[in-house]
């Protein structure tokens, strides 16, 4: 679903603009991309702040409607103050809801607790965190899910292992990464280990 959102038109730009943008509460914002020219816009402070309490905006359609109508537009980067963390600056890029587009989420593992894998003293190696996908933007999904239940010791999840929404494929290059590992020794192999030191160093019997 789309976050719907109000902006008025920035009459200046600039650092003296963007100033007294921000002295007001408010924050300045710009939508570009699709050929079309840039558009700068302010956002209210307050509404903007508690929008970014939702997780994976980036992820998200954005409709910013402004006094020359509806932009669909994603989020593609945030600015903020280096000592206060407050806002100073957000960028939106238009798309083309009819368009796949290409976005980096997070990769996030469940069922730790009941991996049989761990449960025989494996480690888990969860190496690479975010994933790159693509899509049209209302199928693109918040995280891509790991289910350790069912992996044992020794088990690779490579991207083509992931399971993703219709609709949805992997971005370049991430095929063959190896996003989680259970590493570690079968319970057999770790006794076999001694078991064949001992006899190798046991004195042959005549």
């Amino acid at each position: 679903m789309a976050i719907n959102l109000n902006a008025e038109i920035r009459a200046n730009t600039g650092k003296g603009a963007s100033r007294s943008i921000r002295n007001n509460k408010n924050v300045p914002a710009v939508i570009y991309g699709e050929k079309k020219e840039p558009v700068a816009i302010v956002l209210d402070g307050h509404d903007f702040d508690m929008l970014l309490k939702r997780p994976s905006l980036r992820t998200k359609l954005f409709q910013i409607k402004t006094p020359n109508g509806t932009e669909d537009a994603m989020l593609m980067d945030i600015q903020y103050h280096p000592v206060t963390d407050a806002v100073v600056h957000a960028d939106f890029k238009r798309i083309d809801v009819k368009k796949p587009v290409n976005v980096v989420v997070p990769v996030e593992v469940i069922n730790a607790e009941t991996s049989k894998g761990l449960k025989l003293g494996g480690v888990l190696n969860f190496a690479v965190r975010k994933v790159a996908l693509r899509g049209l933007v209302d199928a693109i999904p918040e995280k891509i899910t790991v289910d350790l239940s069912t992996l044992t010791i020794g088990d690779v999840v490579h991207g083509t292992d992931l399971v993703l929404p219709a609709g949805i494929e992997l971005g370049l290059h991430q095929a063959e990464l190896a996003f989680v590992t259970i590493g570690g020794k079968m319970p057999e192999e770790a006794d076999a280990a001694p078991k064949a030191a001992a006899a190798a160093a046991a004195p042959a019997k005549k």
